[in-house]
């Protein structure tokens, strides 16, 4: 699988509602690194805030030229689709009924830290691992799941919210399904691994579930 990096140009919440001190203390997990937590707060921003997240996506459309990303002092970035898959994902927002927080799980994150540290140093993508695992087997690794479960991958992103934005935006994803985990009202855990990939630099992991049993 292809994956476009869409590198964001600096986004501000100059005007928009943020988190209220109490739920961003709740996202917080000591197990994650700032960079991870970052991510689930991004995420659960989105989640209950999805018109507020539309309005960061229409700042990040404001730094596109046809298909170029433009950085100012960086190189431009090139994307599958342009502002048509930011447009779409705008709009997708904006109708979009608010979903549950979720709640960090401690064995999930550890089962998106053995694909990070499984993939990462071989510049490897996408969710088999190169020891064959795939999410469900590393996820049983650390604990049980329930309900269902999902995986998003982001590559090259430096921060949570270019994460989060990447990963709704889904250039060049047809199926859009990293916006429709992000999004999945069924999912009630998250779990998150950032760490160094030989190609990309940079990865985040994801994982959801219905629910999850530590061991």
């Amino acid at each position: 699988m292809k994956h476009k990096l869409i590198l964001l140009f600096a986004i501000t919440l100059t005007g928009i509602a943020t988190l209220s001190a109490r739920t961003l203390r709740q996202d917080r997990a000591a197990y994650l690194s700032k960079l991870e937590n970052e991510v689930l707060q991004e995420m659960n921003l989105a989640r209950t805030a999805p018109q507020t997240y539309a309005k960061l996506l229409e700042d990040y459309r404001n730094t596109f030229e046809g298909k170029l990303v433009k950085r100012p002092g960086q190189v431009d970035l090139l994307t599958d689709e342009g502002t048509d898959a930011v447009d779409e994902a705008i709009s997708t927002l904006k109708s979009q009924s608010p979903v549950g927080a979720l709640r960090p799980s401690k064995g999930m994150s550890l089962a998106a830290k053995d694909h990070v540290k499984d993939t990462g140093p071989k510049g490897i993508t996408g969710h088999t691992g190169a020891d064959g695992s795939n999410l469900q087997t590393r996820l049983n690794r650390h604990g049980k799941w329930d309900i269902a479960i999902a995986e998003n991958i982001s590559y090259g992103m430096k921060t949570g919210r270019s994460v989060v934005i990447q990963l709704i935006v889904d250039d060049g994803v047809s199926s859009r399904g990293h916006r429709t985990n992000m999004f999945g009202e069924k999912y009630q855990r998250a779990g998150i691994a950032c760490g160094t990939h030989k190609v990309y630099g940079i990865m985040c992991v994801q994982t959801f579930a219905g629910e999850y049993k530590e061991k």
